[in-house]
């Protein structure tokens, strides 16, 4: 158990949170939700003991082992991959590299033999014995290939690094895991593999994701930080958004009798525990919800950006087809060949790849900003384009001083004032950010803009690349909503699972020798096992 009392965060004047006083108990997965700059990273270290808050104290249960996942990724770069994984058990690790240490050394005393035999023992109690094969395990588990467990961290590339170091805080069965943006750089069989892991861990796990499938798989609580006070609620990210926007509709209906609304909110419990008990959510083994008072849940105070997608015009029947379309990097190495496929009405398009400098060249090279190799891109003439990038600094140039209501004013054809203001309003741009210099604006208020300059043109097709980035989950499952409603073509990449999960009705899976082209959901994609065969297949033919 891990209790929080009398906790307080402050800097100069403003106090992130104050009076919190939580407890954190065996076999329940608490997430930690919150907006940008509430304090979720900041109130995750002072768990850790990584700060100290301004007031209170976090005190561990004895004998408790608590592991964090890593943030440095370059910091184990000379040990051994296995040992790395270890090294998330320090005591065992410890103790390994001490009596390791007396066996090679020809001139160890008769104390030191014994010694030696005490540590084995100590060792041998801790799982010690089986400590190589249990990491092994669990790096196979994430896709880190056995060849490359004997390895020096160095020896390996960014994504392979990420897994280990997660194995890392896994390793041992910890008592207390604590994971900041687990998911980050993950494909999504690992993410898949890591919730279901996570949603049969026996101890306490907390969680900071903007992954919000990642946070519904494996959630039996939500650490709600607003009003900035924290608080906990039961059942997992999608339970509470629901819930609170529910409370809040009620709230703001005067009309209603209170019978009426404590009903309604009743009905909606029942109904989401009903369809928890049907999938692999830990929600449902716990169930939280059934015992759930209606004094628990809250109105929140999050605003959700307006993220909705009109086009000027439908789309007809000819609305995209790409033939032959190869492309090389600079290096002359293969990113996708002879790639041809064609748009019916309706698609939506989720567009997976390996390689993030596949998927950047297919966008710059369908956008018109890069050419292909060899090819043919053919749009049919009632369509009309509107791209996402992935970085967007070209129209954010620093030393710009340009204010962001004239930034947007450019890209509108409608010029008034009133108009300007009330579009970036609705954005969450309200009274003087609409002053802001465009150069000075943070990630995610970028990429609000870009949305914001994207809705302006009322496109009909769609290229988004990694939209999420930089997004917080609020904004997400806004762009989430308007992507479902959006009655036109999209081709979509993102990491985050849920979205392409409500939005996409196919995907295209890009590899240097070959694309996968299937007309159904994600789930169903990562879930067959003849897709799985199909893909190794195609990276083996790469690897060869």
């Amino acid at each position: 158990m891990l209790t929080v009392q009398d906790l307080r965060v402050q800097f100069g004047k403003r106090v992130l949170f104050d009076d919190v006083n939580l407890k954190f108990t065996t076999g329940n997965c608490y997430g930690i939700i919150g907006a940008n700059g509430a304090g979720k990273s900041t109130f995750m270290k002072i768990l850790s003991d990584q700060e100290d808050p301004t007031s209170g104290h976090v005190s561990v249960e004895p004998g408790n082992r608590m592991a964090v996942l890593k943030q440095n990724h370059f910091e184990f770069e000379e040990f051994r991959v296995l040992d790395t994984v270890i090294m998330g058990y320090k005591e065992m690790y410890d103790i390994m590299v001490e009596k390791n240490a007396i066996y090679m050394n020809p001139d160890a005393t008769e104390e030191e033999g014994i010694k030696a035999g005490e540590l084995e023992n100590e060792f041998g109690e801790m799982g010690g014995w089986t400590a190589e094969s249990d990491a092994a395990e669990l790096l196979s588990n994430m896709g880190v290939k056995e060849h490359l467990h004997d390895k020096n961290m160095s020896e390996l590339t960014g994504p392979e690094k990420v897994k280990v170091l997660l194995a890392q805080a896994l390793f041992g069965n910890p008592d207390l895991l604590l994971l900041d943006e687990p998911t980050n750089d993950l494909d999504a069989y690992t993410v898949t593999w890591l919730a279901d892991f996570l949603a049969d861990f026996k101890n306490t796990v907390i969680v900071i994701s903007h992954d919000r499938y990642f946070l519904d798989m494996i959630c039996t609580h939500v650490v709600d930080i607003d009003f900035g006070q924290i608080r906990i609620f039961k059942g997992n990210y999608t339970f509470w958004y629901e819930s609170s926007q529910l409370m809040a509709a009620q709230l703001a209906n005067k009309n209603k009798k209170v019978e009426q609304k404590r009903q309604e909110m009743m009905e909606f419990i029942q109904r989401f525990a009903a369809n928890a008990s049907k999938s692999r959510q830990a929600t449902s083994r716990k169930k939280a919800l059934e015992k759930l008072n209606l004094e628990d849940i809250k109105p929140s105070t999050r605003k959700y950006p307006f993220i909705h997608f009109q086009p000027e015009r439908p789309p007809g029947d000819q609305i995209l087809k790409v033939e032959g379309l190869s492309k090389k990097n600079d290096a002359g190495e293969v990113l996708f060949e002879n790639l041809s496929f064609q748009f019916n009405k309706g698609d939506k398009v989720a567009l997976l790849s390996k390689d993030s400098n596949t998927l950047k060249a297919f966008y710059e090279i369908m956008a018109g900003k890069e050419k292909a190799d060899s090819g043919t891109i053919e749009w049919g003439q009632t369509i009309k384009v509107e791209y996402l990038a992935n970085e967007h600094d070209e129209y954010f140039v620093e030393g710009n001083e340009q204010e962001l209501m004239d930034w947007l004013r450019q890209y509108s054809e409608n010029k008034d004032e009133d108009f300007i203001r009330g579009f970036l309003g609705r954005m969450l741009f309200s009274g003087e950010e609409v002053f802001k210099k465009s150069s000075v604006l943070s990630g995610g208020e970028k990429v609000r803009c870009m949305l914001s300059k994207m809705m302006l043109a009322h496109p009909n097709f769609l290229l988004l690349h990694e939209p999420t980035n930089h997004l917080d989950l609020e904004s997400i499952t806004a762009l989430n909503n308007g992507l479902k409603d959006f009655t036109g073509s999209f081709i979509l990449s993102t990491h985050d699972h849920k979205l392409i999960n409500t939005s996409a009705t196919r995907i295209i899976e890009l590899t240097p020798r070959g694309i996968i082209d299937q007309l159904m959901s994600f789930d169903e994609y990562l879930s067959s096992e003849k897709i799985k065969t199909q893909r190794e297949e195609l990276y083996q033919l790469v690897a060869g």
